[in-house]
């Protein structure tokens, strides 16, 4: 089933290197692979009006929208929130524009938890949740069982390469089926860095 997804969701394991563009008002996050080969970009996208707002108005009310993209620019998922006033639903779309999950978030005392579920039956497909503080997430199932994890501990050759604490390792079970749930389930995981500073 790999075939139906875009090669960038076909890998288990992604590291995310967070890069501050001052002028722009926003940050971008690099996305590489196991191998240290870099595979796409998360970019915040944002209008003139919306970055004014920004000095005026909480960021944790105002709508956001993340881009997925791969290494030739090409958009493979995003990921998007509208105006909110308390936990808003937040909108996994494939490149076409098509719903492929749905997140809802709850925080409890620097634990925030993602729910993610199906767009059109409601079901709950995974659920991440973590400490925000020590940078620890796991990645379940429905049933409870890990399917993947989000860290900034890691060992092996990528260790070498990333030192900075803007850096963090997203990893699922290489089991796991490759189809759009999969999709939702890693663009939410790889941007989660992202939309945890865009709830605050």
């Amino acid at each position: 089933m790999s075939q139906l997804i875009p090669t960038f969701f076909v890998g288990d394991e992604y590291f995310i290197d967070e890069k501050v563009n001052f002028l722009k008002f926003t940050n971008e996050y690099k996305v590489y692979n196991e191998q240290g080969v870099q595979i796409g970009i998360i970019k915040q996208r944002m209008s003139g009006w919306h970055k004014a707002l920004t000095l005026l108005i909480n960021k944790a009310m105002m709508p956001f929208k993340l881009e997925i993209t791969d290494a030739n620019d090409q958009l493979q998922a995003t990921i998007s929130r509208g105006w909110t006033f308390w936990m808003s639903k937040i909108t996994v779309t494939d490149p076409s524009g098509t719903e492929i999950g749905h997140i809802t978030q709850k925080f409890k005392f620097f634990k925030p938890t993602f729910l993610i579920n199906n767009p059109s039956t409601g079901e709950n497909i995974a659920q991440i949740t973590g400490d925000w503080k020590a940078w620890n997430f796991d990645i379940k199932k429905p049933a409870g069982q890990e399917m993947g994890k989000i860290s900034k501990k890691w060992a092996g050759a990528m260790k070498e390469i990333f030192t900075s604490a803007d850096k963090y390792n997203v990893s699922i079970d290489p089991n796991y089926a490759e189809n759009n749930n999969k999709v939702a389930i890693v663009a939410t995981a790889i941007t989660i860095d992202m939309v945890l500073k865009e709830s605050k």
